[in-house]
């Protein structure tokens, strides 16, 4: 990986080490994310490959301990997530194209999910979410004619977390585990 992305990885250990409160993080956090997004030289392009069904999820770096993961998410010409949450803090930053993300309530049995607004990550910015301030979202490619790509962070190993996608006329949950798309599925 290149150096730019190995100094956030150490910056972002440091921040880990120093800070367990997830305002401390997300806020010190949102800065480093920030600069390297702000460079759009350093993604291998192994990490950058879109699938034409659905959009990948390549792990970056996991953090020995498992505080932290970092991921890069390509989004194919259209594509989308289904709503879903994390469980744990996350980061999230554009860096090409740009990326639509719609928050939503946390879901009252049998209701309709409750939109909260739909915001745009361009180029260079960064966004949070978290259990405390909200991390119930759907995320898709703002375009329908290129590819888009982003870098998260999750304060854990996010293809291993048990969390959530909600029925969007139910607000029903189911529980998945993401894994990644640059390892073997598990068989099992």
């Amino acid at each position: 990986m290149a150096p730019h992305f190995e100094d956030f990885s150490r910056a972002l250990t440091r921040l880990v080490d120093a800070h367990s409160d997830e305002p401390r993080i997300l806020d010190l956090g949102r800065a480093l994310l920030a600069k390297l997004v702000a460079r759009d030289d350093w993604l291998p392009a192994e990490f950058a490959q879109p699938h034409p069904q659905y959009y990948s999820q390549y792990l970056l770096y996991c953090d020995p301990r498992q505080r932290f993961s970092v991921v890069s998410f390509v989004w194919g010409p259209g594509q989308k997530t289904p709503i879903h949450d994390h469980t744990v803090w996350a980061l999230i930053g554009m860096l090409r194209g740009a990326e639509y993300g719609e928050r939503f309530a946390v879901p009252q049995e049998g209701r309709p999910m409750h939109s909260l607004g739909t915001n745009m990550l361009r180029p260079g910015e960064v966004d949070c979410v978290s259990p405390s301030i909200g991390d119930i979202h759907r995320v898709s490619n703002a375009f329908e004619d290129r590819v888009s790509i982003s870098i998260h962070a999750y304060g854990g190993n996010i293809g291993r977390i048990n969390r959530h996608v909600y029925d969007a006329q139910t607000g029903s949950r189911k529980s998945f585990i993401s894994g990644y798309t640059n390892e073997p599925p598990t068989i099992g």
